[in-house]
């Protein structure tokens, strides 16, 4: 559920996404960015409605009206925080894999574990369509999807341990960690969809605009349980140093995995769907059928000015890809403490919540991506700058660990990230919201929002692959040896010789990179900026004239 990309707001959809200090902060943005499936225009109109309605029945009616729906305004929080865990979760695996040496490779493997919600697009039109009447719309994927995430958590609760066990004959198993959290991902993305839907018609007209504050607020207190919580009990040293005890990560995923059943029996027992006969304005569930959904998506593609602006979102974040998916695991590898590198999220979380409410004044206009094309270039700089703190990181090391000022700088750098990251983030929102046809709106939002978390995603992965396959060894202390392969390393080491990086991979991606976000800049960026020039014919379905 792009800003995390580490864990940012989804709102309209946050991430990753994703690694280090979530230094693939896209995460959360931009895994929520997929949105929540066809039917997001019935939001858009009844939150115009909500604020009419609000106008003329006065504040103290409006507050009577909240505290009527409290229950169920406390419910979507809570099913929200129950999905940020799985996704905090996976985004803990990478810091722990490379505490314990595996290859970028094996990381890139991983790093698929994110694309669920690059791609829920693809099954959202089944879940908005298929279902049992009769239990309920939302329930009916609601309840087992969770009934699933408990039974994987308390799956992993016996087995991740010796998934990450790592010695000398083997290392972490990528291969199975990689299915378990996909897995959780991937019910994770379906049940928003479930919830997202959920929210439209479990609130009152009069509240159904708390929906997007229960979303970003309850997504973010969810991973941040679900990956510095996870992170700090995993790690021994910080239960010695700050809980005076040594609890195990596996308490932490059994006792998540049984609130996920508990709480998911009570839903499925207590809570009813439709609570008709009771005199509420509710939102009317939009029911378009599958094919009728999946013709209307590909009719949206097929309009010239949407492909070329989805062309241009595939592509615009391959220049920050090595910053964002790879320099936190740099810093790992460096020696920085995995859970402290976390713990540097925590008061990241108050710029996240202010940063949209200041840029959003600025995008507010007729250009929005104006903003969009200047953040780019400050962004780009800053991806070299973490190229320049992981190079400088080893020299300040210390015995006892990292000085303070040390943390300073970084948690400095993390947050003039977050300010492009989130300048960028949107102002590419506000021209979804823009362009987007008002009478499919949810559909053409949450096309647009996927196609920008895919953006994010691929160039990732990508990144993280090349990382090996870029960096040069040579074998030091052994005459006639090499490095280039775990076999010839093997020899190395058995005639006494040490594999030392010549060139780490990293910092030429890290150039590259920047290299080719200056290209797109220069050449593709203009073009981006020229599409907001476009008619608003242009941008309309045919279906719909």
């Amino acid at each position: 559920m792009e800003p995390s990309d580490s864990v940012a707001h989804k709102n309209g959809q946050r991430q990753r996404k994703t690694t280090g200090v979530n230094l693939q902060i896209e995460t959360m943005k931009d895994r929520k960015m997929g949105g929540s499936g066809p039917g997001g225009e019935e939001e858009e109109a009844e939150g115009l409605l909500q604020w009419a309605d609000s106008e003329n029945r006065g504040p103290a009616k409006v507050r009577t009206a909240l505290r009527n729906e409290l229950w169920n305004i406390l419910l979507l929080l809570f099913l929200y925080v129950l999905q940020g865990i799985p996704l905090g979760l996976a985004g803990s695996i990478p810091l722990i894999l490379q505490s314990k040496s595996v290859s970028y490779k094996d990381q890139a493997f991983f790093s698929f574990v994110f694309w669920p919600f690059s791609l829920k697009l693809l099954w959202a039109p089944l879940v908005d369509a298929l279902y049992f009447s009769r239990f309920g719309r939302r329930k009916s994927w609601l309840v087992p999807t969770q009934y699933l995430l408990g039974l994987f958590m308390l799956y992993l609760s016996v087995t991740v341990e010796a998934l990450l066990q790592s010695d000398d004959s083997h290392g972490p198993d990528v291969v199975t960690l990689t299915g378990v959290f996909f897995m959780l991902a991937f019910l994770a993305a379906t049940q928003d969809i479930a919830v997202d839907g959920w929210a439209l018609t479990m609130l009152s007209r009069e509240n159904v605009g708390y929906a997007s504050t229960c979303n970003s607020v309850g997504q973010t207190a969810g991973y941040f349980l679900g990956n510095v919580l996870f992170l700090a009990l995993e790690s021994a040293n910080f239960c010695n140093k700050y809980l005076r005890s040594e609890p195990r990560d596996t308490d932490f995923l059994f006792y998540g995995g049984v609130v996920f059943l508990v709480s998911t029996t009570l839903v499925a027992v207590f809570k009813r769907e439709s609570e008709r006969g009771q005199g509420k304005k509710r939102v009317q569930e939009e029911t378009q059928g599958v094919l009728e959904t999946y013709k209307l998506l590909f009719s949206i593609i097929k309009l010239p000015t949407v492909l070329s602006f989805c062309t241009l979102l595939l592509t615009a974040k391959v220049g920050f890809s090595a910053a964002d998916a790879v320099t936190g695991l740099k810093l790992v590898e460096a020696g920085v403490p995995k859970e402290q590198l976390a713990l540097l999220a925590v008061p990241m979380v108050p710029l996240q919540i202010l940063l949209p409410l200041i840029i959003s004044k600025y995008t507010a206009g007729p250009r929005p991506l104006d903003i969009f094309y200047k953040a780019f270039p400050f962004r780009l700089l800053i991806g070299l700058g973490f190229a320049l703190l992981v190079w400088w990181t080893p020299s300040v090391k210390q015995d006892g660990g990292y000085p303070l000022y040390y943390y300073a700088i970084v948690l400095l750098s993390y947050a003039l990230h977050q300010v492009t990251l989130y300048s960028m983030y949107v102002a590419c929102m506000a021209f979804h919201a823009k362009v987007s046809d008002p009478l499919i709106g949810g559909t053409y939002m949450t096309l647009l929002n996927t196609v920008t978390n895919l953006g994010g995603n691929w160039p990732s992965t990508v990144a993280l692959w090349l990382v090996d396959p870029l960096t040069s060894k040579e074998c030091q202390g052994a005459a006639g040896q090499s490095c280039g392969s775990l076999d010839e390393a093997a020899l190395c080491a058995k005639e006494g010789g040490v594999c030392a990086t010549s060139l780490d991979g990293y910092y030429v991606e890290s150039v590259v990179c920047v290299v080719i976000g200056l290209a797109w800049w220069v050449w593709l960026g203009k073009k981006m900026r020229r599409l907001q020039e476009e008619s608003p014919a242009a941008w309309r379905c045919r279906v719909t004239q």
